[in-house]
């Protein structure tokens, strides 16, 4: 006879990954309105799958409703919404008159998108928290569609800058795939008392980035990605390869560590097996 406690567990939490079903739905739109020239409906979509996907990790641990599917499931919605749909989106603009270049470009998107997930993924409970491996896939996404949503609101035509396109899209793959640092903001209170002069300033950046939405946001996260690599110089004496690209220090010592720890588990299960 089953248990009906496991039976109980067996179903998903609903709200959310009903937000990330939501991320994913967004994503999916901006693929199909790129196929129909409506860029700057596309880009505007990948922006509100950024805000589905900063909500369903907040309300799942507000409401105590975490589990292993709605991590994985976030992570697929993820590959969608910031994977593939800036690639297809920027592809379908602007890159599909660079022939093969163009799809290659588009697919260094895709493929630094994915690895950066998994990297993250994998070093999820052993990196630091106050800062993010490489340019996390959302702001990456945030920078593409942003370009795009800028050349569509302001006319511009896609061939003139076609190169320039591709360039952007390929450096954001590789920043995602990087060791540069980049803050997370994960440190900040936000259930702290602020000085009311910080609640002024929230407004005023609200209205700013009313006033040209499309400028403003590409620029915000353009500015992020660049802060990644000073950082990284500012932070270390002297810039070496493993700051860059590669495995750190901090992953060798990580993995040594479970090594030795491993080790030693062995020797005492053995010590034990002799004295029994």
């Amino acid at each position: 006879m089953p248990n009906n406690a496991s039976t109980k567990n067996r179903g998903i939490f609903l709200l959310p990954n009903l937000l990330t079903t939501a991320g994913l739905f967004s994503g999916f739109f901006a693929i199909v309105a790129s196929m129909n020239n409506q860029f700057e409906s596309a880009a505007v979509a990948i922006f509100i799958a950024m805000v589905f996907d900063g909500l369903d990790g907040r309300v799942a641990r507000m409401t105590n409703t975490q589990s292993d599917f709605g991590a994985e499931y976030d992570s697929m919605a993820d590959i969608v919404s910031f994977g593939m749909a800036p690639a297809l989106v920027m592809y379908n603009w602007a890159l599909s008159d660079l022939g093969k270049f163009g799809w290659l470009a588009a697919f260094i998107f895709v493929a630094g998108g994915a690895l950066r997930l998994a990297r993250f993924n994998t070093n999820l409970g052993s990196s630091d928290k106050r800062f993010f491996q490489g340019l996390a896939i959302p702001s990456a996404a945030a920078i593409v569609s942003g370009l795009v949503w800028v050349g569509s609101k302001y006319e511009v035509d896609p061939s003139s800058i076609s190169y320039l396109a591709a360039i952007i899209t390929i450096c954001a793959g590789l920043l995602m795939v990087s060791n540069f640092r980049y803050h997370s903001f994960k440190d900040v209170d936000w259930r702290g008392r602020v000085p009311f002069v910080v609640i002024l300033a929230v407004v005023l950046a609200f209205v700013v980035v009313a006033t040209e939405p499309s400028l403003v946001l590409f620029s915000i996260f353009f500015l992020y990605a660049l802060s990644g690599p000073i950082l990284t110089v500012r932070s270390v004496k002297r810039l070496e390869l493993k700051h860059v690209v590669g495995d750190t220090d901090d992953d060798c010592d990580e993995e040594e560590e479970k090594a030795d720890k491993s080790a030693k588990k062995e020797q005492s299960d053995d010590k034990k097996d002799t004295t029994d």
